[in-house]
């Protein structure tokens, strides 16, 4: 019999080298998704944020203006915001509070009803006597949370920016029997 292009199946398919790549390989990349998923803290960065942030009747009374987002940890959009609001926070402690509530925990359905959350994220901005000045609904970059946490720890009008609005209240005096199609 001549050569053969058989190989022995006893014989490693790859060499001593290959295999010790291959395990380097496979532990970068392990090591990767562990930091990915968290590390040792597998909370997501928003509940982190909401665990540090002040109970709202706390942040609403203590003199600094308030930034509210309304969130949930499975929304792509407040998980792709959420570096920028850790920014905020980072750059901005002291000056403004940040309070978040998720959307999905029982235990904030009196604000959810309160402020009329019918999306997120949400934002409601309240100047630094605790009053309402605007909202917000949809993600926001790091920029214009920046122009708006400005605006409110000056004092001054938030920016004009698309979805942003202010809140109205309504009078007292305005009829029960009132509709939207009534006159007077």
């Amino acid at each position: 019999m001549g050569a053969s292009n058989n190989r022995d199946p006893a014989l490693p398919l790859l060499g001593r080298r290959e295999r010790v790549l291959l395990a380097a390989i496979a532990a970068a990349l392990g090591l990767l998704l562990f930091q990915l998923r968290g590390g040792l803290h597998p909370q997501a960065p928003l509940e982190q944020m909401a665990r540090r942030s002040l109970e709202l009747p706390v942040a609403l009374a203590n003199g600094r203006p308030t930034i509210l987002e309304f969130y949930a940890d499975w929304c792509e959009v407040c998980r792709t915001m959420a570096p920028a609001m850790e920014a905020i926070e980072t750059e901005h402690r002291g000056a403004v509070d940040l309070v978040l509530l998720n959307v999905d925990n029982p235990r904030w359905s009196p604000e959810i009803e309160r402020y009329g959350v019918n999306g997120i994220p949400q934002l409601e901005f309240f100047d630094k006597d605790g009053q309402v000045v605007g909202r917000s609904l949809g993600g926001r970059s790091q920029l214009e949370l920046e122009t708006i946490a400005t605006a409110l720890i000056d004092g001054t009008p938030l920016p004009d920016l698309a979805g942003i609005g202010t809140v109205s209240r309504l009078e007292e005096t305005i009829s029960p029997l009132a509709g939207p199609r009534s006159h007077g």
